[in-house]
């Protein structure tokens, strides 16, 4: 019996000797990493995923999915193929201790932007890019150019930064909201004052 779930009937037949079949193509959008930057001068943080069929329209998901509600002042958004990923350490170990030594090139073909986890159960926030050939040497050069400043990240992520969909300076203005939409901040509608006086009332 057939499941309905696709990404089930993808999966090879187990118990079935011969070689392994490959999976078929994705019948669904893809995933898109979004980084936001909560102020300026402020590093840019992961904050999450959406699903797009392209990386403009992933762009305007983004937009919409996490800053409507969420106070920032821009934000990227880029194929979650194209982000490089370190080995994840555990207790005080850290990927700097375990990356392994790569021969010196002179490759400096890519920016690469780099973004480190500073604690386990946080997000992966933006420290810097380098220049390098490959994503592992991107790692390396973060390490050798003390991008974490000495502390002990337990992953690292890498990405080109020509696979980034970033804000241009025109379109930081989308961010800008009008004094006076103060319905979108929680605060001011002030309902632990009317519960207060609410229960104020209630219990005489």
């Amino acid at each position: 019996m057939n499941s309905l779930d696709p990404r089930v009937n993808r999966l090879p037949s187990v118990g079935i000797p011969g070689p392994i079949q490959p999976k078929a193509p994705l019948d669904q959008w893809g995933t898109f990493e979004v980084f936001v930057q909560p102020k300026d001068g402020k590093p840019f943080q992961h904050e999450g995923i959406v699903h797009a069929p392209d990386l403009e329209l992933s762009y305007i998901l983004a937009k919409e999915t996490f800053t409507r509600r969420f106070t920032c002042v821009s934000l990227f958004v880029v194929d979650t193929r194209h982000v490089y990923v370190s080995p994840t350490t555990e207790g005080n170990i850290s990927v700097a201790d375990v990356l392994p030594t790569l021969e010196q090139t002179n490759d400096d073909d890519f920016s690469f932007e780099v973004f480190m986890l500073p604690k386990r159960g946080k997000q992966h926030i933006h420290i810097g890019a380098v220049l390098a050939g490959l994503p592992q040497e991107a790692m390396r050069r973060a390490i050798e150019k003390n991008l974490h400043q000495g502390k002990v990240i337990f992953n690292l992520w890498v990405v080109r930064s020509k696979d980034i969909r970033f804000t241009s300076p025109e379109e930081k203005e989308l961010w800008i909201t009008l004094p006076e939409k103060k319905f979108r901040d929680a605060a001011e509608y002030k309902g632990g004052e009317k519960l207060k006086t609410f229960l104020e009332n209630y219990s005489r």
